[in-house]
This record gives structure tokens, C-alpha cells and sequence, in this order.
């Protein structure tokens, strides 16, 4: 079984290292522990932003597809341009691979 290898903690810092260090002492517990502790915080605050942008995504995404393709009101020049491109595609020797 492999051995188990302490963090690493090195800080170019001297302050930095000091005020880390209060704080885990504040805390009473290692400085390893404190400095884990935070980045788990951290992780998992972004997850769950993530998240719930993620579910306000789909919320937006769900109501725009139940709404159908005819729910939607186009203008007049939305469907000109729609109608000028579909007769496009129909013209001879038009939407076809050479």
C-alpha cells in the first residue's frame, strides 16, 4: 500500500502563511485541515452556482420547445425571409452536393 504524503504547503508569502495559519488555529484545526476545508467550500459553492444555472437553463430551454413551432410569432419579414430560402433550396441544381 502506498504511503500516505503530506500537502505540500508552501507559501511565497510569509503574511499570507500567517494569516491562513490564524485562521486555522481561530478554527482549532490543522492548517492542512483548514486549507482543505476551504477548497472544498469553494468547490462546491461553483457546483451548485453551476447547478442552478444549469436548472434555469432548462426551465428556459423547456418553455421554448413546449411552446411548438407555432407558438411563436414571427413577423412578416421573418417569414418572407423563411419563404425566400426555401424556394431557393428548391431550385434546380440548389441544396445538392456536387
Amino acid at each position: 500500500m502506498s504511503e500516505t504524503k503530506a500537502m505540500n504547503l508552501r507559501f511565497p508569502d510569509p503574511e499570507q502563511r500567517a494569516a491562513i495559519a490564524a485562521a486555522a488555529k481561530h478554527e482549532g484545526v490543522s492548517l492542512q485541515e483548514y486549507i482543505l476545508s476551504a477548497a472544498y467550500a469553494r468547490a462546491t459553492a461553483v457546483e451548485q452556482r453551476f447547478l442552478e444555472h444549469f436548472r434555469e437553463s432548462m426551465a428556459h430551454s423547456g418553455a421554448a420547445f413546449a411552446t411548438g413551432p407555432g407558438g411563436v410569432d414571427r413577423s412578416a419579414e421573418e417569414r418572407a425571409a423563411e419563404s425566400r430560402a426555401r424556394q431557393e433550396l428548391e431550385l434546380p441544381g440548389r441544396g445538392h452536393a456536387a
